[in-house]
């Protein structure tokens, strides 16, 4: 009777133990578990998009503008006039996609920051005045704080505050702004209008008062001078 040594077999030959699995089905197991990490990634990835388009529902729209012409309202106090002209150019891209993407025919452009907003929503009426409030202000704060640039664009702020003028034309600040920026332009007579416009909303304001004088003595001026050059 033969003896079996450890590891032996009954020939001499080494036993055939248990063996650990291949290379090549330890890679096809690691590449079923990465597909499966992918699918899954991929189900939580399409439940993520299937409620991104959330983000861009009008109500939301909406509170992004909001917050941009606040972030841009304290810009203007902290005197940080160019962050504040960025903050209220996104804000009003926001309204203006908005308006477009919901079928106002009197805008133009579409903002990049509304991709997914579907046309039949609608805003509420208390919405529609949250956005009309923000433009006109992004619109005159914008005039306010190219007034502060060292190099003023008086073009630029005559078109900006025309714009607030032509939904509220009683607009004291858009007024007196306009009058201020014709009167820079050269354009006396237009500025003149403009500036007692702003007077009777506004006839305790000194700084109106005093455009008014200004613009006032350049008229006079201007006539003296074409009065010498008929003469002549």
């Amino acid at each position: 009777m033969s003896v079996v040594k450890a590891g032996l077999t009954d020939g001499g030959s080494p036993r055939q133990c248990a063996q650990p699995p291949s290379r090549s089905k330890d890679a096809r197991i690691q590449q079923q578990q990465q597909q499966q990490q992918q699918q899954q990634l991929q189900r939580h990835h399409g439940a993520s998009m299937l409620k991104q388009p959330s983000l861009n529902e009008p109500g939301d729209v909406v509170r992004r503008a909001l917050d941009f012409k606040s972030q841009g309202t304290q810009c203007y106090k902290d005197k940080k006039y160019r962050e504040a002209i960025g903050k209220y150019h996104r804000a009003l891209l926001e309204i203006k996609g908005l308006c477009r993407v919901l079928g106002d025919p009197e805008i133009k452009t579409l903002s990049p920051l509304l991709p997914t907003l579907s046309k039949p929503s609608s805003l509420t009426e208390e919405q529609k005045g949250a956005m009309e409030t923000a433009e006109l202000e992004c619109y005159n704060s914008l005039a306010a704080c190219l007034l502060q640039m060292e190099l003023v664009n008086y073009e630029r702020v005559k078109e900006y505050c025309l714009k607030v003028l032509y939904k509220e034309g009683k607009n004291f600040k858009a007024l007196y702004r306009s009058g201020v920026a014709y009167y820079h332009l050269g354009e006396f007579q237009k500025a003149l209008y403009y500036l007692k416009e702003s007077h009777k909303q506004e006839p305790s304001d000194t700084n109106a008062i005093r455009y008014i004088q200004l613009t006032e003595m350049k008229i006079r001026r201007n006539a003296q001078r074409e009065k010498k050059e008929a003469l002549a």
